[in-house]
């Protein structure tokens, strides 16, 4: 407590010194915490654009092959496997069976080539919470022969509510098939995600594929949490009931269903195998976005904090220079080395302290100001961010560790000056003082 007291002096004795170090480490802290916070948001918008777009928390889905070279994302005997999926998951919140697929999208001035998902509105709770809609109403997504757009795959088709667009795709068997759908929504961005997909009604997309009523792409679990050590026990609990239910259930693969073509296609099978991935599954090719923004935070603040470093040191060193009457004193009356180091270590610890919590309450306000501001992202931004605008959310975690990284390196580089002063004899710090 009492070299507490004296490093705490110290800072208070040389103020400007100390508020210009602090400020500096306020702003490294501050700096970084904001990144995390960036990447913590590209998480929670990978999490719900996922979740809402192309993956429950966990997906039981699978191919279905006609021949052994040509296979197909669908799950023939839906019914049978929705029933063990209710038996079996009692955590389950609501189960929603998405059509999988994917076609060309014709306008009468424009095509592009979209990801399909094929729903049915009344099941989809998730949908009606986390959709914003620019145009239309999601509840017209419920008759048949419709398809809600996001508001970059309307512009570049140039249609609207109720124009006509015609879908395109080859069939299961391999004949080519189309369907005239009707623009029923135009929905607001939801960052990279929503460039290449969209919904259709179910019953449309079971028609352009020619599929059975019992057929269907997925069926999408949905559990009370996204947290992925859950949704494992639970996808791994629901594989071993699965196959003691009779289905085949292919390797664990943590791909995302479009990856697979080209493996399922080479295997020598036919027939129906079930396959479970979970929500990172799913977005694997595009997570690792998340831990190098995560990444680039802590390189950036180490980086930046080098450079403070110096400064710290010399600081340190001519403190240490005007403080030698002090030490030699200190020294003659009986302190030892071990507790001088420990005292300019404290001193060190302590400024790293107090400027990494001003640092992390500034980076906290200027995040809330960020987010208030909802400021929108240009297209190119858009697919690095994962989210239509910008997302910042420090959590506590963040926060500690910052705190907890930033005053571990300044305490470090303080290291070095506070050595030498343990090792100043006291005959010569006395000396040197007269």
């Amino acid at each position: 407590m009492m070299l507490l007291r004296i490093a705490f002096l110290s800072l208070w004795q040389h103020r400007r010194r100390t508020l210009v170090l602090g400020s500096a480490i306020a702003f490294v802290t501050a700096l970084m915490l904001v990144m995390l916070g960036v990447a913590e948001g590209m998480n929670r918008s990978l999490i719900e654009s996922s979740t809402t777009l192309m993956s429950g928390h966990v997906n039981v889905a699978g191919f279905f092959k006609p021949t052994a070279s040509q296979g197909a994302p669908v799950v023939t005997r839906a019914k049978d496997v929705e029933r063990v999926v209710r038996a079996e998951v009692p955590e389950l919140t609501y189960l929603a069976s998405r059509g999988r697929g994917f076609a060309k999208v014709i306008s009468d001035s424009s095509s592009m080539l979209l990801v399909l998902a094929g729903v049915d509105v009344t099941q989809e709770q998730g949908l009606k919470e986390v959709l914003r809609l620019k145009e239309g109403k999601l509840e017209d997504l419920a008759k048949p022969n419709t398809i809600l757009l996001f508001e970059e795959q309307a512009a570049e088709l140039e249609v609207r509510v109720g124009d006509a667009l015609t879908l395109s795709a080859p069939t299961p068997r391999g004949t080519n098939n189309t369907v005239d759908v009707t623009v029923a929504a135009v929905a607001k961005g939801m960052g990279m995600m929503s460039q290449f997909s969209c919904f259709v009604e179910e019953s449309s997309l079971t028609k352009l594929y020619q599929l059975t009523d019992d057929t269907t792409g997925a069926l999408q679990v949905y559990l009370a949490t996204p947290d992925l050590e859950v949704v494992k026990r639970v996808q791994a609990r629901l594989r071993e009931a699965l196959v003691k239910a009779g289905f085949d259930v292919m390797e664990e693969d943590p791909r995302a269903f479009f990856m697979k073509f080209e493996n399922v296609n080479r295997e020598p099978w036919t027939g129906q195998k079930l396959d479970l991935t979970n929500w990172h599954d799913e977005v694997s090719f595009a997570a690792w976005t998340v831990d190098l923004m995560s990444a680039l935070a802590f390189g950036l603040g180490f980086v930046l904090l080098q450079v403070i470093g110096v400064g710290i040191m010399i600081v340190m060193w001519i403190s240490i220079r005007e403080r030698t009457r002090e030490i030699g004193t200190l020294r003659a009356i009986g302190m030892q080395r071990t507790s001088v180091l420990v005292m300019f270590l404290t001193e060190g610890f302590l400024l790293g302290v107090l400027s990494t919590s001003v640092g992390i309450v500034a980076g906290g306000l200027l995040a809330l100001g960020l987010n208030a501001a909802r400021l929108p992202l240009p297209i190119g931004v858009q697919f690095v961010l994962l989210s239509d605008h910008l997302l910042v959310v420090p959590t506590a975690q963040w926060a500690v560790a910052t705190l907890v990284f930033i005053t571990g390196v300044v305490t470090v580089i303080s290291f070095i000056p506070s050595y030498i002063a343990a090792r100043l004899k006291p005959v010569t710090a006395m000396a040197h003082a007269s």
